[in-house]
């Protein structure tokens, strides 16, 4: 089944805020510091497609549920943009996953929200029959920035990630060590050099993560997406996944 959703996602943020203000304590005229905790609530829309497996209607259970995360080519308004590559692409031609599939669709001259990201993924399980332990992240290009991103930031709540011609902070791949990983690049990469992946890659083995790496040795940038998407032993190997106890 597929299907097309718009969802409204509240982002909570705390922060102090230190305000002079007169206190009952001081003296007429007097004025004291205080710092005030306030909790700001922001409503963000954000589009996504969302993609129900065949067989969500009929049965009560939960189901693994798996974010994807475009290219900068596909930002903007227009929602059919997100079908360019990946698994949108794929469902539209047809191809049936075990998975929930949402994929959110970043705006024109942006940069992705871990924030918002969260929050969606919070929404889909407060509507939907989610399995908590069985949530997976990729991305191809700036997806792939987001999917090690969005691993190391929120390490809890990730079964597997599989990030795609993208690259991270080295130094946080430690948060994300228990995340089992399969990373994939294209050796002739001339938009993201394979560096990328590699590093982070290293930095996890170094830490004592469970990683897998995949370079294709004639692949270029899209090239390697089209390879890792069309390989079934990727999907496999997530739909085995279970988030670390």
């Amino acid at each position: 089944m597929k299907m097309r959703r718009t969802i409204g996602v509240v982002i909570l943020v705390g922060f102090h805020l230190a305000l002079d203000f007169p206190c009952d304590a001081q003296s007429a005229g007097e004025q004291v510091a205080r710092s005030l905790e306030l909790t700001i609530q922001k409503t963000v829309e954000t589009k996504c497609l969302l993609y129900l497996p065949p067989g969500y209607e009929m049965a009560e259970q939960q189901w693994p549920l798996l974010l994807f995360l475009h290219g900068i080519g596909e930002r903007g308004d227009d929602i059919e943009l997100v079908k360019r590559h990946g698994p949108p692409k794929m469902i539209a031609g047809g191809k049936e996953f075990p998975f929930v599939v949402v994929s959110p669709q970043c705006p024109e001259d942006e940069w992705r929200s871990l924030d918002v990201l969260n929050a969606l993924l919070d929404e889909i399980i407060e509507k939907y029959r989610i399995d908590e332990d069985r949530i997976y992240v990729t991305g191809l290009s700036m997806g792939g920035y987001g999917a090690w991103r969005l691993a190391y930031t929120y390490p809890d709540r990730f079964a597997a990630v599989a990030p795609i011609c993208g690259g991270g902070n080295p130094e946080k791949a430690v948060l994300m060590k228990d995340i089992p990983t399969w990373a994939f690049h294209g050796a002739r990469d001339e938009t993201v050099p394979v560096e990328r992946s590699k590093e982070m890659v290293d930095a996890l083995k170094a830490a004592g993560g469970t990683v897998r790496f995949t370079v294709y040795s004639e692949a270029g940038h899209v090239e390697a997406w089209q390879n890792a998407y069309s390989n079934p032993e990727l999907w496999e190997w997530l739909g085995q996944q279970r988030r670390p106890k």
